[in-house]
């Protein structure tokens, strides 16, 4: 009994100068939390990222008129450039359905996602750069299709910090290894202190996925105080080699990533344990369902890390949406993973009063072109790329729900009423933070960067 109380009043002990270490490196992290340049309306975001391309004209921007005219030309005026000239115009197979207060059309494949619409802001005018899919999803990701430029999540953690010491500020679940890879999640010239987590990795067609949810190598084999002197140690040589170097952005990376592994350690392990949660709570999500089980325990897991304080978590559907052939049964397959999961994030962040003040965008890097495609003898007609128009959806965190903004023309090519560019999106995104995109900026290689570049203007329509 004598000694397991004085081992007791030990940890007691250490606990208290645990905290005051952890308080003093708070007040000197780069992660801490700073102020936005103005009262935001938003105070994290959670980003779906849909790899591949969603057809807008098959999921929230319907199109009768490529009903009344499928397999008629294109008429000429529209931008030509990568359509093929033979191609015919191809109409949904989907029906479109008014939803909720608003009436708001979704496609069918979206019937829980419907149930959600007056909480939608669909932004239908969407254009971006990038005919390819690795232009096209850096643009989206980095605000520059082709150069290495720090990713969103980067720039706002650089902004604003962190809330939460104990666990990564910038968190991305299941990131695809092709078309940009690391890039979409690292901070290029910002210290390297700023960029993204990755938890699971999937590759084409969601191989590997995310399905025990878990950080690995999160917990060591030494007791914590045991941990913390070596732990100092192996950072007093690496502070001792950062003096001599006088400037080593990646080396002061690993510094700050050793500390915030070791406080991961009293958080991370219990956070992503989805077991906690109820079976109520995994059921609505479609946890240990068919289909929705990997991205339901995606989705889950973005709501428990942004009710801890992590600033920017983005959730990746797999390289499933390039629907070049065979669209019906692949968007229908698509939207059923996804459908469930997304409409329980957006209920469940709103039951506990998250959805106020938590941004969610739905989106991926470009849309699909009003023309058929079919690839191979025998298959199903397709899609091709499309950046000229499409379709995003955002919620909660500031933005008016139950509305639509912008158009595309009538067959659905390209954005012809408010249209809104990838660096529009990106300023509204900052503006909805508290943050001017036009004063976030970083001084590297003689000039001040900013992640809209020389561009952006916010979308004040959308604003609530």
């Amino acid at each position: 009994m004598l000694k397991r109380c004085g081992c007791g009043f030990g940890y007691l002990a250490f606990s208290s100068i645990f905290a005051a270490i952890a308080r003093d490196a708070l007040a000197k992290s780069p992660l801490a939390m700073r102020d936005p340049h103005f009262t935001p309306k938003a105070k994290r975001v959670i980003f779906l990222f849909m790899h591949g391309g969603p057809s807008h004209v098959d999921t929230f921007d319907p199109k009768p008129a490529l009903t009344r005219d499928e397999g008629k030309k294109l008429p000429a005026g529209f931008v030509k450039g990568f359509l093929d000239p033979s191609a015919s115009l191809l109409a949904s197979p989907f029906e479109f359905k008014k939803n909720g207060q608003s009436g708001l059309e979704i496609s069918e494949i979206f019937p829980e996602i419907g149930k959600c619409a007056d909480d939608l802001c669909l932004v239908r005018s969407m254009h971006t750069n990038g005919q390819d899919h690795t232009q096209a999803v850096l643009k989206l990701h980095t605000g520059s299709e082709n150069q290495a430029r720090p990713s969103v999540g980067s720039w706002i953690l650089y902004g604003l910090g962190t809330e939460n010491q104990n666990l990564p500020g910038f968190v991305t679940l299941g990131p695809s290894s092709i078309t940009g890879g690391a890039q979409n999640f690292g901070s290029a010239f910002l210290p390297a202190v700023y960029q993204g987590t990755a938890i699971g990795r999937q590759g084409i067609g969601g191989a590997g996925g995310l399905t025990d949810a878990q950080i690995r190598h999160i917990k060591g084999d030494l007791p914590l105080d045991l941990q913390r002197q070596q732990l100092d140690f192996v950072q007093a040589l690496n502070r001792d080699h950062l003096a001599s170097a006088a400037v080593d952005d990646q080396l002061e990376g690993v510094i700050e990533s050793y500390e915030l592994a070791f406080r991961m350690q009293t958080e991370a392990p219990e956070l992503t344990d989805l077991s906690k949660e109820s079976a109520e709570i995994r059921s609505m999500y479609g946890v240990d369902q068919t289909p929705t089980d990997t991205f339901a325990r995606q989705c889950l897991l973005a709501r428990r890390f942004v009710e801890k304080g992590v600033r920017f978590v983005q959730v990746n559907h797999a390289f499933k949406w390039d629907s070049h052939q065979n669209l019906k049964d692949e968007h229908s397959r698509n939207a059923r993973e996804v459908d469930q999961p997304i409409a329980a994030l957006l209920r469940d962040l709103k039951t506990r009063g998250l959805l106020k003040d938590t941004l969610v965008i739905w989106g991926g890097e470009f849309g699909r072109t009003p023309t058929g495609q079919r690839v191979g003898d025998g298959r199903e007609f397709g899609r091709d790329h499309n950046p000229h128009g499409f379709t995003m959806w955002l919620a909660g965190g500031g933005v008016k729900g139950g509305m639509s903004y912008g158009e595309t023309d009538e067959y659905g090519f390209q954005a012809v009423k408010d249209k809104v560019h990838m660096h529009d999106l990106h300023a509204t995104l900052l503006h909805l933070l508290g943050l001017d995109h036009e004063k976030l900026t970083f001084r590297y290689a003689g000039r001040d960067f900013r992640l809209t570049d020389v561009h952006g203007n916010v979308v004040k329509a959308i604003l609530a």
